[in-house]
């Protein structure tokens, strides 16, 4: 039964739907897993009890099916507010006491079947590419556990990596679904800006540049989750009412993907990345893609400063009161209180330049769409680096002036709301996973989740067992 953990979320939901497989025995094999591998990685925090939680599966056995994910285990990251559990969000300032309601999108999980074991690990507010915080620790990347997982949805990708989840959540401001994929073997796959809602506190109108997303070992299982989380919030202003991308067929045939490496030499990038990314992408044009080089359609600079500004302007918003509190101060890590006071010394007219610019590049954006059907990028600059090292200070022997410069190469999607799907591309020659991105126009979806499922097809990668399942 344990080899149950290593199938798609469609085929366990199948399964369940059938009567072939029992929800309590998934939930029993989901916490064997859990209590054999968690203690390796630290990618699971606030679990549910596990008699509740058996409970809750046998529940599921004996009553009607209620969606999609009817009897699915699922953790949901700690970002998000799930009723009962606390929200941490990795600060000791956060979580002491459980949330009331859940966010958005996890209402809908529920509603669609599925049992919330716990929540996944995060960076410190999610600031950081790089899953460690004061609250739980770091998590470990199961291919190399002496090594970062990536982030903010850290836990949720290792998670995934593991068995101890079939389908995650988690949220991508500078592309923590994307980089955590990428250097856990798994997909991970921000959405248009406003196809999945997000929190509905606080300022609802100035700062749309995070999006919530699934996080899967397949495209299909990416498709599965976003039709569930997907849609309009009648409580906020802005979304998207797109109809649903599954089920997920192969199509790479004809496609055009563009190419666009480290932006013609502008991002330094470790060692063997880029051919790796590159050889990637050529199993697509096995199944009929062309894939052509680009040069970059927009100075470095110009997505630079604009993301930048943008991104301390809001983080300042969101921020803010925790540092005008000198007790809570002292508790942020000093990347937030750089982001904050950086957002405080912009002046209005730094934020308007800075909103011109992604206008601007919003346009040119949807001009190279005209004659590609994607465009591609690596998920990262460097390859997973030492556990203990809060970020890399260089790179390719460039010195990184910011903690977050390594991790440009997410930045043209992230900046303009794009749609961005994360591949697992392969291994360094050290055993070290990296991703592949490919990026659509707005309401892209459907088309870049088929070029994924024609990939994965090809490639299987998310079968490459990491070692801290070897024995089970």
């Amino acid at each position: 039964m344990d080899d149950i953990l290593a199938c798609d979320a469609a085929d366990l939901a199948g399964m369940l739907a059938r009567k072939e497989l029992s929800a309590e025995e998934l939930m029993r094999a989901t916490l064997a897993r859990i209590e054999t591998v968690n203690p390796q990685v630290n990618a699971l925090v606030s679990l549910r009890d596990a008699g509740v939680l058996l409970a809750e599966a046998r529940a599921a056995d004996n009553g009607p099916a209620e969606g999609p994910l009817h009897g699915m285990p699922i953790a949901v990251k700690d970002l998000f507010d799930v009723a009962g559990l606390p929200t941490v969000n990795g600060s000791p300032l956060l979580g002491k006491t459980p949330a009331r309601q859940d966010s958005p999108h996890v209402a809908r999980l529920r509603a669609a079947g599925a049992i919330i074991i716990g929540k996944t690990n995060t960076p410190e507010f999610c600031i950081g590419s790089h899953t460690y915080n004061p609250v739980f620790g770091a998590t470990r990347n199961p291919y190399a556990p002496d090594r970062s997982c990536g982030g903010s949805s850290g836990g949720a990708a290792v998670a995934l990596s593991t068995g101890m989840l079939a389908l995650a959540d988690g949220s991508d401001m500078m592309g923590s679904l994307r980089n955590p994929a990428g250097w856990n073997n798994v997909y991970g796959f921000r959405p248009t800006w406003g196809r999945v809602p997000g929190a509905r506190a606080g300022d609802l109108y100035l700062h749309p540049i995070s999006a919530n997303g699934p996080m899967a070992r397949s495209p299909r299982d990416l498709g599965l989750l976003l039709d569930v989380i997907s849609g309009p919030d009648p409580d906020q202003p802005f979304g998207r009412a797109e109809g649903p991308v599954g089920p997920v067929e192969p199509a790479a045939s004809g496609a055009r993907i563009g190419w666009l490496g480290d932006w013609g030499g502008a991002w330094p990038m470790e060692d063997g990345i880029l051919p790796l990314c590159r050889a990637a992408l050529e199993m697509l044009a096995q199944d009929g893609a062309r894939i052509e080089d680009l040069a970059p359609p927009i100075p470095r600079e110009t997505l630079w400063n604009s993301w930048t500004t943008l991104r301390s302007f809001g983080l300042n918003a969101g921020l803010g009161a925790l540092y005008d509190d000198p007790e809570s101060r002292d508790a942020l890590k000093p990347e937030a209180i750089w982001e904050i006071e950086r957002g405080r010394a912009l002046s209005a007219q730094e934020v308007q330049n800075a909103s011109t610019q992604r206008s601007d590049w919003y346009r040119r954006a949807l001009e190279l769409f005209e004659t590609c059907d994607a465009v591609a990028l690596p998920t990262a600059q460097v390859w997973p680096f030492p556990v203990d090292l809060t970020w890399p200070r260089e790179v390719a022997g460039h010195e990184m002036d910011t903690y977050h410069r390594w991790m440009e190469v997410v930045v043209p999607a992230s900046l303009i709301g794009l749609p961005a799907l994360a591949m697992p591309a392969g291994f360094s020659d050290a055993g070290l996973p990296m991703g592949v991105q490919l990026i659509g126009r707005p309401g892209s979806e459907a088309r870049l989740l088929s070029l994924a499922e024609a990939y994965h097809r090809a490639t299987r990668w998310p079968q490459t067992r990491p070692p801290v399942l070897q024995g089970l």
